[in-house]
């Protein structure tokens, strides 16, 4: 366990605010703004102001998206912390996307989540184009790798808050055989009849809530597990007779359980999962960062990440989501 604040955060810094600071008097030091004012290739040793930071920085496969590519990334500090869990997005990759019909047709392109092109399946009843990517090691993590998803059509959920194009960005804390073993939807493995039907509440993160009983049975998905959703995400219902909002829809922060140990009985928190809309990501200017909401007790004794950030790296035609400020957890 451990004490954190989990009240959700938002904080906002773009190039033009940037110049507005800077005209002012100066850019501000320390914080945020600081973190984004100068962004290159960085100069070898990790101190510079480029993102990811250079020396520093692991970057796993490069796997192909639209008309760019995709790769996952670790940064540790010069002294073997760990900074960042990232997920490096060419700006080129979110143009030229398959559409759900080509997915369904598709007829050996996309055959691997393994490899370079994914893979088109069905997930969440929806076609979607998945990839599994190792992340490079990094001291004192959970996680093992990226479960990347491009959802053409959006998927279920949320009365159809979700229905919209988007990613799935999954940072995984099992392995990738555990996760592709899973299938669905499916009433999870620790909500048979035989057991409690409830995820003990401290494992579970502050704010959030799982889906309702009458969509119980479809909670465990594909190769990912059940997901739980901040109960304030702006998109969702606020009631049970409202539908979802899609237009409400931009950034949201899932976290997911996978039943382990005896006949999988035991829910794990086993995902950090940001999902982001394609228009989102286009139109990012700047950086945006947000609370990761903190569960009672977890799933490991390493370091968990406190904040994820979703950064425009306009020198290098990037966008980052990050997950970062690792602390103990006990």
């Amino acid at each position: 366990m451990s004490e954190h604040d989990p009240s959700p955060i938002r904080r906002r810094v773009t190039r033009r605010g940037l110049l507005r600071s800077a005209v002012a008097g100066g850019v501000a030091t320390g914080g945020l703004a600081t973190s984004v004012t100068a962004q290159g290739n960085g100069n070898g040793d990790g101190t510079s102001k480029g993102f990811p930071p250079d020396g520093i920085t692991e970057y796993g496969d490069a796997v192909d998206l639209g008309e760019g590519r995709v790769r996952p990334f670790t940064t540790e500090t010069p002294s073997g912390e760990p900074k960042y869990h990232g997920v490096e997005f060419d700006r080129s990759a979110l143009e030229g996307l398959p559409s759900a019909a080509e997915l369904d047709e598709d007829e050996g392109t996309y055959d691997d989540k393994y490899g370079p092109n994914g893979e088109a399946l069905e997930v969440h009843r929806k076609q979607s184009l998945e990839f599994f990517v190792p992340f490079p090691d990094a001291a004192e993590t959970p996680f093992t790798f990226l479960g990347l998803n491009w959802n053409p059509d959006g998927h279920p959920g949320g009365k159809g808050a979700w229905l919209v194009p988007h990613f799935d960005v999954h940072f995984h804390m099992l392995d990738t055989g555990t996760v592709d073993a899973i299938e669905g939807p499916a009433l999870p493995p620790y909500d048979d009849p035989e057991a409690t039907g409830e995820i003990p509440a401290e494992r579970i993160p502050d704010g959030y809530v799982r889906s309702p009983e009458p969509v119980a049975d479809e909670r465990y998905i594909t190769d990912m597990g059940e997901h739980t959703a901040p109960r304030d995400a702006p998109e969702l219902p606020d009631g049970p007779d409202d539908d979802g909002n899609p237009d409400r829809f931009t950034a949201t922060l899932i976290q997911g359980f996978v039943g382990v140990g005896a006949s999988d009985a035991d829910p794990r928190l086993a995902f950090v999962e940001p999902m982001l809309t394609r228009e989102y990501l286009r139109d990012l200017d700047g950086t945006d960062v947000f609370d990761v909401p903190q569960p009672e007790v977890y799933p490991h004794d390493e370091r968990h990440p406190r904040t994820y950030a979703i950064r425009d790296v306009p020198s290098a035609e990037t966008v980052c989501v990050v997950l970062q400020e690792f602390e103990p957890v006990d």
